[in-house]
């Protein structure tokens, strides 16, 4: 997808805190111009359970409803429901698709390959925004982790920013697993760029051209092995 894409604000890469009001600006300007319908995406909360996917989901309805938005729920659970085509119809016409969090390994193999992440792609393709919170952000760039089974075992993204590897949480992430940066590390694709999102933080923009948004602050981690810390407002470029 990513030969696709502008540089405008149509992406965001979020570090916690989806469908809350700490989030409600990067919303409110992914959404800028675009239908006010918001496809809700909780793919990666599916093992999880039935009722902590509904939680996301009418966390996000009463959300979406303070900001004058409809959200639409696409529950694509399992791989089945993601290739249902009634499924895949509810993106049509929605002005922001959100992935929100769980297991960003879990999110991206359920969604490869099938007619719900196809419809995702010809909306983004046709000027809707996307924007992926914690494991919906690390399934938009280059690695997507199994964090709810073996932090060791990676997959590949969904090919949204093939030159960007996300860790959200940042701010707290190392503490609950110790040794993420270094696996990172280890794992990142020749020419991506490893960036740690703080909670309630966003990275908005895309693909190259980014603003950072929120409470806290965003790392990119420099090829030397430095690290850049960024605030609110600050502008970032990342290359491939």
């Amino acid at each position: 997808m990513r030969e696709s894409l502008r540089d405008d604000p149509r992406l965001a890469l979020v570090g916690s805190g989806e469908f809350l009001p700490v989030t409600a600006e990067v919303d409110q300007l992914l959404l800028s111009g675009r239908a006010m319908r918001v496809a809700v995406v909780p793919t990666a909360a599916a093992q999880d359970g039935a009722d902590r996917v509904q939680y996301w989901l009418d966390l996000a309805d009463g959300h979406y409803r303070t900001l004058g938005c409809e959200a639409v729920p696409v529950p694509a659970l399992d791989r089945a429901a993601a290739d249902d085509v009634k499924l895949a119809d509810r993106i049509a016409g929605c002005g922001l698709v959100y992935l929100s969090g769980g297991n960003p390994g879990y999110l991206a193999a359920t969604l490869r390959g099938t007619r719900v992440w196809a419809a995702i792609v010809d909306a983004v393709r046709s000027g809707a925004a996307l924007a992926g919170c914690s494991a919906g952000a690390m399934a938009m760039s280059a690695l997507a982790p199994h964090v709810r089974d073996d932090i060791r075992q990676f997959d590949d993204g969904l090919g949204v920013l093939d030159h960007v590897a996300v860790i959200p949480h940042f701010d707290k992430i190392q503490g609950w697993i110790p040794g993420i940066v270094e696996q990172y590390v280890a794992r990142l694709p020749k020419g991506a760029t490893l960036v740690g999102i703080d909670e309630d933080t966003a990275l908005v923009g895309g693909p190259h051209r980014w603003t950072v948004m929120g409470r806290q602050q965003v790392h990119v981690f420099a090829s030397d092995g430095t690290t850049v810390v960024h605030a609110a407002g600050a502008q970032i470029r990342v290359d491939w």
